[in-house]
């Protein structure tokens, strides 16, 4: 192995060296990935809900796109050598190679955290739902009750009030008017 290094150029010994090296980091971020050792994001539980909060973004550099980067140049780079191009347009095209996959890279972790949910209940997708009572609720906002409405895909049992003249008896149909700044639903008879 060290003589077949050693017989190479100088310049090609750097292509090497980048490639070997930047594939073993390549292999263990795929691999704790893999197994679940992301860290490229926090990941927590939160429980607020804060509105206009987008997330990170979009990353173009990050640990992975650097070391996707150096793995693709190193290697195409080695591929450019290998295919007797001059060492400029090798050098322009590795880096072109690398830039481009880190390019691809951040692109497929924004769409993929575009996809997450954090799993929290936004009481204003409730509005304009219909439900069916689960338990009387009060007329004019005497007596709480509880409704069942489906928020965000999910079937909840939620508190609500009525500015209703009669009460509203289990099982009848519903709509959600407003919300209180206490998250209780006010709903109304759906005719």
């Amino acid at each position: 192995m060290q003589e077949w290094y050693s017989a190479l150029s100088s310049f090609e010994q750097v292509f090497w060296s980048i490639a070997l090296i930047a594939s073993v980091f390549f292999v263990f971020v795929l691999v704790t990935t893999l197994i679940g050792g992301d860290t490229d994001g926090i990941d927590g539980d939160v429980d607020a809900d804060v509105e206009g909060d987008t997330g990170i973004g979009f990353q173009f550099f990050s640990f992975k796109n650097i070391v996707a980067f150096f793995t693709i140049f190193g290697w195409s780079g080695i591929s450019f050598l290998e295919a007797g191009m001059s060492k400029g347009i090798v050098v322009l095209l590795a880096a072109v190679c690398g830039l481009a996959m880190m390019f691809v890279m951040a692109f497929l972790v924004y769409q993929m955290h575009k996809m997450t949910s954090s799993g929290t209940l936004k009481m204003k997708n409730a509005i304009g739902q219909i439900g069916e009572v689960y338990l009387t609720i009060g007329a004019n906002r005497s007596r709480m009750g509880k409704v069942q409405i489906t928020v965000q895909g999910t079937l909840r049992e939620l508190d609500a009030l009525t500015d209703e003249d009669a009460d509203l008896s289990t099982h009848t149909v519903i709509t959600v008017k407003e919300i209180t700044s206490n998250g209780i639903l006010i709903v109304s008879q759906t005719k």
